[in-house]
């Protein structure tokens, strides 16, 4: 018996991964997602974070997900094939992806807790530069950071919104997370930083009247935030399989060849 026997299908709302999930209908039995051993997710990365999102926001713990691509850079998913499917879930690679926890204070006293699987952003909300405060492991290392804002990059989300603002790419499995300016002002050398995974990371917006800071779990924006923690959330593990020819390890390793 296969180790995949049942099986969920979910796909985005764009009329190619629609017109994918009615030729996979047909050709095989389903079950809700509460039931299945593993998800099949069609569409793109941002569909995929979705899927994952989904997962996690629900008690039990959650299965392996195996995506199609159907959107437009598809570095989470697979090649969208029709065909095989069983097979390919029995030579699938997995690996684990550990999300980020970020817990975010708001001005007006509230406390916002949200899982990241690529990334915690920090965002200015007006024209102003945001001035922030960076902690790691409660030590002060920026008593005062000048720019558009700031992130938080798992290795899985290096090659993301991380990579765009010049931050380096991580090899899965390297237990470091990356801490990347956007458009720092000051202090002016200061590029980023690599750390342990282990590592407690905080933000405090220094004048959050005056320049407001918006904080963002991938796709999630808590508006108006005062102080920021996050961590790894290692009770929250994910695992997203792949074709051995297409393992998410190799993809990251080659983005750093590409011109």
């Amino acid at each position: 018996m296969s180790r995949y026997e049942r099986r969920a299908l979910v796909a985005s709302n764009t009329p190619p991964a629609r017109a994918a999930e009615a030729q996979l209908a047909d050709m095989g039995e389903w079950v809700s997602v509460e039931e299945a051993d593993v998800i099949i997710a069609l569409g793109g990365d941002g569909f995929m974070l979705q899927t994952l999102h989904a997962m996690l926001e629900r008690r039990k713990p959650p299965v392996p997900v195996f995506g199609m691509n159907l959107g437009t850079v598809g570095f989470l998913m697979n090649e969208w094939r029709h065909h095989g499917l069983g097979d390919r879930l029995e030579r699938a690679k997995p690996f684990k992806v550990v999300p980020l926890s970020m817990t975010a204070l708001g001005v007006d006293g509230r406390t916002h807790t949200l899982p990241a699987i690529n990334e915690v952003s920090f965002l200015r909300e007006t024209r102003q530069t945001a001035n922030l405060e960076v902690t790691v492991n409660d030590r002060i290392v920026l008593p005062e950071l000048a720019c558009d804002g700031i992130l938080v990059a798992t290795p899985a989300g290096s090659t993301a919104y991380n990579l765009s603002a010049q931050g380096p790419i991580l090899p899965l499995g390297s237990g470091m997370i990356a801490l990347t300016p956007i458009s720092p002002f000051r202090p002016r050398r200061w590029r980023g930083a690599i750390l342990p995974d282990k590592a407690r990371i905080g933000i405090r917006v220094l004048d959050p009247g005056k320049r407001p800071v918006s904080a963002v779990a991938d796709q999630r924006e808590i508006r108006d935030v005062a102080q920021v923690d996050i961590c790894m959330d290692r009770a929250r593990e994910l695992t997203l399989l792949f074709d051995p020819e297409h393992a998410l390890d190799d993809r990251i390793t080659m983005e750093q060849f590409v011109s």
